[in-house]
């Protein structure tokens, strides 16, 4: 079997009768074709007649697919505002050039959405739009009405249509019966003919679809009212409308619609609602008034009735009988064919349209499916309710949580089960919410043991008749809360401790501080007087003393000497742990700049090779930046002082994923065995009469850059010179 034959086998009823009405209509009309041809007497009146009613049923049902193609449009925004809240300017241009209208739908003059407020929700919407775009919204014509109607969304916005925004279309009477005719049934309707839709537009009419709020639409016509959000409207011209649905090239064809009132009312007079004649210079199709075919239908059109009555003039060889029976028959079968196609046209749409509607139940079913396995075999607890907050379906981990089997918690009062509710307020609390509602309670178990839960609850919408209200989430959260307490008095003791090392600290601190005031003051003045003393000896009895003893007094007077500077390196250390660290902005390259300057008008004899790499920049504190630098400069100028060709270098260097700053020289250089001796105060590691110094420049380096929150590090060959790399981040963590 085929393809097209399985798909023909699984349509459904409705689809089936499409095809066979096509067929019974392809049967009669060529029956009623043979039958006229074999007639006689007023044959070719006939023919003509029966040619014109087949061309306005052509033309027939060319109107209603339009207004059926539409009545699409306008679901289709339906369909968009029932997916979101209320769609932007943008979404609405989005979707209305996706729709191409100035092209494929050129009598539509655009696509609106009008929403149904009161007063009150006028205001919040106006307030909403003043403070999205800074501009006043304002509802034409002006004033107090109970209810309003404005055009909110208008796509596409042209000159002539620049105004309709704002324009409360219930002010207009025809237009507000449609409004309330579609608001009332829940489906499409159209307006009574209008004089102008648009300035320059000549006659036309109005298509509005209601829109529900949530995108359910109520069972009776109260609850439509209430429930009713606004109405997607599509305007269009009738003569560009009846234009694409006349044929084109016919001489002497016309057509007239007349508005003989609203499908379920009165019929009126047809001068009271009378829409032009197309083409506007054809004769008004009036039967009997003028010669030639006339044919009327009448037809049902979203909620009122038209007539149409159209004519054709007579042609100069429609006596001759040119065509004879034949070409009659040729005539009538061609026509006859055209119908059929249409016919099965429109049934195949059908079908394809009930198609869709299956596919959609089917992945709706496999969707409640999916949710129900998710629900069922979640780890976490949970439970749908009715609107009287009972439950009617909840999984296994509910069941573990309250200790009780899914059927024994079928019917039970979920809000009983914990304690600490009130319902009211909870009622309220979650309607304010309007989504995601979040609650801790206390479950207390048969057995008396104390549980904490976190309850979620979520809106539902459920199917019409159905009684689910609200989706909830039970997480037992009581390990969790003991942890927490548990992680607080942990912290409370580390804050305790934190304190007590603290206070520890700053006494030591203190201590220290003291320990250098004692260094700086009570320490100097023995220093002195020993020095003093030792001075007095030598000028005054020096003479008494061979060279051994002056040579002990000398040694005597350096010792003192060499001990005050060492007190001296001792506070400048202490300093530079105690002072504030003041960060700023920093350019190395132009401090490196002035120390190399200093160190060059101190030693005006010496040649040395100082390449500074230029835009080093860094945070920290200047003064202590400063010494750093110092130090690590003055050390390589030290080091230098009997290398050939003497040089020092100062730049950026990347390794290991970081930029470090380095300070490189060819001096005397140490072994890199001893490197760890570095940064300890007072070890040196060269002789102290080969190179003066207390030992604490690199120790002092060690304690800025750690205040700083970077990293030293020191390499060396002896007799080839020595490089220090050191950080100095923006942010020490």
């Amino acid at each position: 079997m085929s393809t097209r034959d399985d798909i023909s086998a699984g349509e459904p009823m409705p689809a089936r009768q499409g095809y066979m009405l096509a067929t019974l209509v392809l049967v009669a009309s060529l029956s009623l074709v043979v039958i006229y041809a074999m007639g006689a007497g007023n044959r070719e009146r006939a023919l003509a007649e029966a040619r014109l009613a087949v061309e306005a049923e052509q033309v027939v049902a060319g109107l209603r697919q339009q207004l059926l193609t539409y009545e699409l449009i306008t679901r289709g925004g339906v369909s968009l505002l029932a997916a979101v809240d209320r769609p932007s300017p943008r979404q609405w241009r989005n979707y209305a050039e996706g729709l191409d209208l100035p092209r494929r739908f050129p009598a539509m003059l655009g696509l609106c959405y009008a929403a149904a407020m009161s007063p009150a929700q006028l205001q919040d919407f106006q307030l909403e739009q003043r403070q999205a775009t800074r501009l006043l919204f304002r509802v034409d014509p002006p004033g107090a009405r109970a209810e309003y109607g404005p055009i909110v969304l208008l796509e596409p916005q042209v000159v002539a249509t620049a105004d309709a925004v704002g324009f409360d279309m219930l002010t207009e009477p025809v237009q507000a019966a449609a409004m309330s005719a579609a608001r009332a049934s829940a489906s499409a309707r159209i307006t009574a003919p209008m004089p102008a839709v648009q300035q320059g537009a000549g006659p036309g009419l109005v298509i509005y679809a209601p829109v529900y709020r949530s995108g359910i639409v109520p069972a009776n016509a109260s609850a439509r009212t209430a429930a009713l959000a606004g109405w997607v409207c599509a305007p269009f011209r009738l003569d560009l409308f009846v234009a694409n649905a006349l044929p084109e090239g016919r001489e002497g064809f016309s057509m007239r619609i007349v508005d003989i009132g609203e499908a379920d009312g009165p019929t009126v007079e047809a001068t009271e609602a009378e829409l032009p004649v197309f083409p506007v210079d054809g004769a008004a199709p009036v039967a009997g008034t003028v010669e030639g075919a006339s044919h009327s239908v009448v037809e049902e059109v979203y909620g009122r009735r038209w007539r149409l009555d159209f004519h054709q003039d007579p042609g100069p060889d429609d006596d001759a009988g040119l065509l004879g029976p034949t070409g009659t028959i040729y005539v009538g079968m061609l026509a006859s064919l055209l119908l059929f196609a249409l016919a099965m046209i429109l049934a195949r749409t059908q079908s394809r349209a009930q198609q869709i509607a299956v596919r959609m139940s089917e992945s709706y079913r496999r969707s409640e499916q999916r949710f129900r396995a998710a629900m069922r075999f979640s780890a976490i607890g949970k439970a749908l309710l009715d609107r009287d907050g009972r439950i009617i379906d909840s999984n296994l981990a509910l069941a573990n949580i309250l200790r009780a089997s899914p059927e024994e918690l079928l019917g039970r009062d979920f809000e009983g089960l914990f304690t600490g509710f009130d319902s009211a307020a909870e009622t309220r609390a979650r309607e304010a919410t309007g989504s995601a509602y979040r609650v801790t309670r206390e479950l207390r178990r048969e057995d008396g043991d104390l549980r904490h839960v976190h309850l979620t609850y979520a809106q539902v919408p459920g199917e019409e008749g159905q009684g689910i209200a609200s989706l909830v989430q039970v997480e037992d959260i009581s390990d969790r809360l003991r942890a927490e307490a548990r992680v607080l008095a942990l912290n409370r003791t580390l804050e305790a401790r934190v304190v007590l090392r603290t206070r520890e600290l700053t006494r030591a601190n203190e201590e220290l501080e003291s320990f250098a005031y004692t260094i700086s003051h009570d320490l100097r003045a023995p220093l002195r007087a020993i020095d003093g003393f030792s001075r007095m000896v030598v000028d005054r009895h020096g003479d008494a003393f061979d060279e051994t003893g002056r040579a002990y007094i000398a040694r005597v007077r350096a010792a003192t000497a060499r001990m005050g500077e060492l007190i001296d390196a001792l506070l400048k250390m202490s300093r530079v742990s105690r002072g504030e660290l003041k960060r700023e902005p920093l350019d190395l390259s132009a401090m490196a700049d002035d120390l190399v300057a200093e160190l060059r008008q101190a030693e005006p004899g010496r040649e040395v090779d100082v390449r500074i790499e230029p835009g080093l920049h860094a945070s920290g504190d200047s003064a202590l930046v400063r010494n750093l630098l110092g130090n690590l400069l003055a050390n390589a100028w030290k080091f230098t002082r009997d290398a050939t060709g003497a040089r020092i270098g100062f730049h950026r260097v990347s390794e290991g994923g970081h930029d470090w700053f380095e300070i490189a020289d060819n001096g005397v250089g140490f072994d890199q065995a001893y490197a760890n001796k570095l940064f300890r105060p007072f070890q040196r590691l060269h002789a102290a009469d080969a190179f003066s110094g207390e030992g604490i420049g690199l120790a002092s380096v060690k304690r800025i850059i750690e205040r700083h929150g970077g990293t030293i590090t020191g390499a060396g060959v002896p007799g080839q010179g020595a490089r220090f790399r050191f950080t100095l981040p923006d942010d020490p963590g």
